[in-house]
Formats: structure tokens, sequence, C-alpha cells
């Protein structure tokens, strides 16, 4: 049996300010946003090449805003995910690199913490992805 996750929620507080930092910062992709009433707000963002999805919205999760830590994704390329993120205006970290990948850190404004992994070529190889590509 296949299980493929799709679908993370992420609280935040203010659903606009960290849907503009998704889409205007960390150039996610704003698949919708719709208010199903005074509860319930739900925004599903995408980043870009990935299968899974965020929500933000309101009415979605009782976490609190900002408890999600280590929220991770994989890139090509750490450093320039990283000017990437910077050039948006992202307060990214440098460049971490240990011997399972490198890393890139940063958090949205509410405090949830996101990394970005490079996989070692190594790991890539054993997972099947090209770590060229």
């Amino acid at each position: 049996m296949d299980m493929k996750l799709e679908l993370v929620a992420v609280p935040v507080a203010d659903v606009d300010r960290a849907k503009d930092f998704y889409v205007e910062q960390a150039g996610f992709v704003l698949d919708h946003d719709h208010t199903v009433s005074d509860d319930v707000r739900f925004v599903q963002l995408t980043p870009p090449g990935s299968a899974c999805s965020i929500a933000i919205g309101k009415g979605l999760t009782g976490m609190a805003p900002g408890s999600l830590d280590n929220l991770q994704m994989v890139v090509a390329d750490a450093e320039a995910a990283r000017a990437e993120l910077a050039g948006r205006g992202v307060d990214a970290s440098e460049v971490d690199v240990q011997p399972w990948g490198k890393f890139v850190r940063f958090a949205d404004p509410d405090g949830n913490r996101w990394s970005l992994q490079e996989l070692p070529a190594w790991s890539a190889a054993a997972r099947g992805v090209d770590p060229d590509a």
C-alpha cells in the first residue's frame, strides 16, 4: 500500500501575513484561498516542485502559531536556495555543512521553522535522486 503525504497544517496567527510570506518571500505557489465561514478559512500553498502542500488558515488546527519545528524540504543546491531566499528578503541561515547534507534554515513570521536539505551524493543516489538535477 502506497501512502503519500499530501498536506501539512502550519499554524499561523495572521493568515494574510503568512500567505504573503510564503508566496512573496518563500516562493510557494498559492493553490487556493477559500473562506468557508466566519470560523474557517483554508489557504493551500505548495513549494515549487513539491507533491506535498501546506495549509494555513483559520479553524484548521489546534496547534499554537509558530509551534512547528524543522519542517524539512529537499533542494538540489543549498547555496542557490539560500541565495534565492535571501534575495526575496527571507532571513535564511548560512549553509550548514554536515556529513548527511547541507542545510539552510529559516522561519516564517510566526516562528514555524523550516530546514532545506541538499542531500549528499551517496544519499541522493540511494534514493534514486540525481544530485546534479
